[in-house]
């Protein structure tokens, strides 16, 4: 058994979306120096408050795992003369390496025999170790902003007041700086704020909890849930939920308790979207919900404190959300006065992006591109599309929009409909910022599909246009999101759209704006595109190969490649699969750098494999492109080009492709590429990884 190794450090209030990662960083962080310091542990766990990071290493070994070390010296040859009897060079390298020369090893390397001294180094002891580890664990914390304060050179989330460092009972003793290591933690900073010894996790767990901190995360969670439920029971309701608000509340607090406010009814008649910002967003309060669903005029706030008297904190909390709904009352009232149609000029005067225009060249453009991809749709709809486009960003320059950014879309939508917008219309103004997120909700509409296609679509081309396109990990476009937002809506709707034909009608509407070369900026987006659906696809459980063997050979169709990619899989199956693959592999080894675009002359024919082969060609060609491939039968399309089989492998068997002469050698080269094309229609089989 090994010593239990706990550190907490104690701070000002961290903000809450930090901690998280903070937590998994201390468990890797610490894992990778014991691993590298040759020591073994039990289980790491880590947990935190806003006041405090927490770390505990369960069964820490006491000391360094022993270590053999190796050092080649001279070769055998140079270290020993003819008569095997040590040279000056044996000699001193012996005596460099502190050993006698007859404690020299003899190894056998890629470059012969060398001596080589082999020493086995004890371990240190653990506690000796610690002091530098715990000081570079806790510096190395990455945190989105970090600070200095006072007169001192360290940098972390919040000011450090104090660190607790035991292993097996005993000081960790270091310092940073001001702050010296020690036994001693402290309570709930206004609850019970004086400091207590601790002796080890458990103690440290059950005094913490004594003086007002839950410092397991997943136990304040678990409170916050059951308190929350409790007092919405007494309106007969239940508290909304939200992972995300319950997430951010659970690091917000170290002793949750939850209490009952309520608001004026009158505020219902707000959208619901607009009182859930309020509460939620702003005041990090759980909206309350009626047995159907409906909102009722509570709330549950999670205070930090037990108080004496939750009336006054419940009275304050409730003078807040008032003034916040009084003043979303008033931007909604103001906001309606102007129809939404007429606040499209506004835009005018609203900067998109400083290389990119306005935002109302942007909705000029988009709407532009919808009414392109509409007729591609369903011509029927393109008077809808367009008013939906036309409105799509009419209420950005809105009050309500300018305090509550992340309601654009929802007050369009509400403003049209209360504005007499027809209902399907209005529903598609939000629906165009659809998805928000990965795996997130989907336009329903087409109105909301193709404008929410040409909106992003017109960002993406934009964007690259002017070479601002994601690097490494930075995307601050969210040009990422948008692309697979495409993608997901075209997959969901079953469009079948030309990609290609999109990005090149994009960049002609921002021809004004672009700084690269049109040719240059649809390049790098259809890979950029292709990078998604390759990364869409392999998140579906797709194989990495299939995916590869089918957008290797063109992603214009979204829809058709993954058609292709299920074929293909399903082909998997058939008992032609590997004959055929291996088959299109041997064509695609004898045409490679090749050109193979020349016409195929029969009269050049001089066996009568290829004869056959030409013959068979043509008559699997009429069908896959005649039938299969535009009725998106691409399965049969592989069976009839797995007839092939037999007549491809005949033709290699029996003809010599690369002869002398060039008209006969360049006859039969255009003939396997025009094989190798037809194959390619459905995937590039030599791409596919297959066994056996």
């Amino acid at each position: 058994m090994g010593k239990e190794l706990l550190l907490e450090i104690g701070t000002e209030e961290i903000p809450a979306a930090f901690l998280p990662k903070a937590m998994e960083a201390m468990a890797e962080t610490i894992k990778r120096a014991f691993r590298e310091g040759r020591i073994s542990h039990g289980d790491v766990i880590t947990m935190s408050t806003p006041r405090r990071l927490i770390l505990c290493v369960k069964d820490v070994a006491e000391k360094q795992e022993d270590q053999v070390v190796e050092k080649l010296g001279p070769a055998k040859a140079v270290a020993f003369d003819e008569k095997g009897e040590p040279t000056k060079a044996a000699r001193g390298f012996a005596s460099s390496q502190g050993l006698e020369v007859k404690d020299l090893l003899v190894v056998k390397t890629e470059k012969g025999e060398y001596v080589c001294a082999r020493k086995t180094l004890s371990g240190v002891a653990t506690a000796s170790l610690l002091p530098d580890m715990l000081k570079e664990l806790i510096l190395s914390l990455p945190f989105p902003k970090s600070m200095r304060w006072g007169n001192f050179n360290i940098r972390f989330a919040r000011p450090i007041h104090w660190i607790l460092a035991l292993f097996g009972g005993e000081i960790v003793s270091f310092s940073l700086e001001y702050v010296k290591s020690g036994n001693e933690s402290r309570g709930h900073r206004f609850m019970s704020p004086h400091t207590f010894e601790v002796v080890d996790f458990n103690d440290y767990l059950k005094k913490t909890k004594a003086n007002y901190v839950i410092c397991d995360p997943e136990e304040r969670r678990k409170i916050i849930l059951e308190q929350a439920q409790k007092v919405a029971q007494a309106v007969s309701g239940r508290p909304m939920e939200n992972e995300k608000l319950l997430e951010e509340v659970v690091f917000l607090v170290e002793y949750p308790v939850a209490l009952l406010g309520g608001f004026d009814p009158l505020f219902l008649q707000l959208p619901r979207e607009v009182l859930t910002t309020c509460m939620m967003s702003h005041q990090k309060y759980f909206p309350v919900l009626g047995e159907e669903g409906q909102l009722l005029p509570y709330f549950v706030t999670i205070a930090n404190t037990s108080p004496a008297d939750a009336s006054v904190v419940i009275k304050g909390n409730e003078k807040v959300i008032r003034a916040r709904l009084t003043d979303a009352q008033f931007f909604f009232d103001a906001d309606l006065k102007v129809p939404l149609e007429k606040r499209l000029e506004e835009l005018k005067a609203v900067t998109y992006h400083r290389l990119l225009g306005t935002s109302y060249e942007k909705v000029e453009r988009f709407r532009a591109l919808a009414r392109f991809i509409v007729e591609k749709v369903d011509v029927k709809l393109i008077d809808r599309v367009d008013r939906v486009a036309f409105l799509a960003k009419a209420d950005l320059n809105t009050q309500m929009v300018g305090e509550f950014p992340e309601l654009q879309g929802i007050m369009g939508r509400e403003y049209a409909k209360h504005q007499g917008e027809d209902p399907t219309i209005a529903q598609a103004i939000y629906e165009h910022y659809l998805p928000i997120s990965a795996g997130g909700e989907l336009p329903k509409s087409d109105e909301g599909a193709i404008v929410s296609i040409a909106d992003k679509l017109d960002t993406i081309c934009g964007f690259f246009g002017v070479n601002l396109p994601p690097t490494g990990t930075a995307d601050p476009y969210a040009l990422r999101r948008q692309a697979l937002g495409i993608i997901n809506i075209i997959l969901a709707r079953g469009y079948h759209l030309n990609l290609a034909e999109l990005i090149d009608y994009s960049l002609h509407l921002l021809k004004d704006k672009i700084t690269e070369s049109p040719e240059t900026v649809k390049e790098s987006v259809m890979e950029f595109f292709r990078g998604r659906l390759e990364n869409y696809l392999l998140s579906q459980g797709y194989r990495a190969d299939m995916v590869q063997a089918v957008i290797s050979t063109g992603i214009e169709d979204l829809g058709r490649c993954v058609s292709r990619i299920k074929a293909l899989l399903k082909f998997t199956e058939d008992s032609s699969f590997l004959p055929l693959t291996y088959a299109f592999k041997r064509v695609g080894n004898i045409i490679k750098g090749q050109t193979t675009t020349g016409a195929v002359n029969p009269n050049l024919f001089q066996a009568m494999e290829e004869r056959r082969l030409w013959e068979e060609y043509l008559r699997v060609e009429e069908l896959v492109r005649g039938i299969y491939l535009p009725k998106e039968d691409y399965l049969s399309a592989l069976k009839e080009m797995a007839s092939l089989r037999e007549p491809i492998d005949a033709f290699f068997d029996h003809v010599l492709v690369m002869v002398e002469e060039e008209e006969i050698r360049v006859n039969r080269i255009s003939l396997l590429g025009r094989i190798a094309i037809m194959f390619r229609l459905v995937a590039d089989f030599s791409r596919l990884v297959v066994e056996g």
